[in-house]
């Protein structure tokens, strides 16, 4: 039998041009990939997401931050803001 792992919730998303970014994050879930780039950030114009929802961190792919294990993420909370290339960066992010 597995234990389900306690998601870190994405408390706080500065990214305004991300679809599921409305008065706060409203993906399920977020993950980031490799570079430590929120994967989900999407800009088309288009509202998405839940309504009633708090974005959690589903999966991290940056296998050196100090907060993965198993590539969960182990933080309490997790930000996302702008990155450089004009999507999404998990700032929480710490090289390990």
């Amino acid at each position: 039998m597995s234990t389900l792992a306690e998601m870190p919730q994405v408390v706080e998303c500065a990214v305004a041009g991300c679809s599921y970014n409305h008065d706060g994050c409203h993906a399920f879930a977020v993950t980031v990939d490799n570079d430590a780039d929120c994967a989900t950030f999407i800009d088309i114009g288009t509202r998405g997401g839940l309504d009633r929802v708090v974005a959690q961190v589903g999966a991290c792919q940056r296998s050196t931050c100090q907060f993965n294990a198993n590539l969960e993420c182990t933080a309490t909370a997790v930000r996302i803001g702008p990155g450089g290339d004009g999507t999404a960066n998990c700032l929480t992010f710490v090289e390990a």
